[in-house]
């Protein structure tokens, strides 16, 4: 299994959450994109995707391995 690194701009600590989100202005409901992220950087990219009033859900980074989605290798 691949470490998976926070999606924060230059940060190289591994992350422990995953932040589930879409545009619904260009994608439907089945189309979700996830970014990752570290305790530190956790509230700035929610706050950043909510600010946006993209659908949004942060769960942990451990329930998205074993489907196929997040540092599954």
């Amino acid at each position: 299994m691949t470490e998976v690194i926070c999606s924060a701009k230059r940060c190289t600590e591994p992350a422990i959450w995953a932040l589930n989100w879409r545009n619904p202005r260009i994608h439907d409901a089945a189309r979700v994109k996830t970014w990752v992220a570290c305790e530190g950087h956790r509230e700035h990219l929610r706050d950043f995707l909510a600010a946006r009033d993209f659908p949004l859900t942060v769960v942990p980074l451990s329930e998205m391995r074993g489907e196929g989605r997040v540092g599954d290798d």
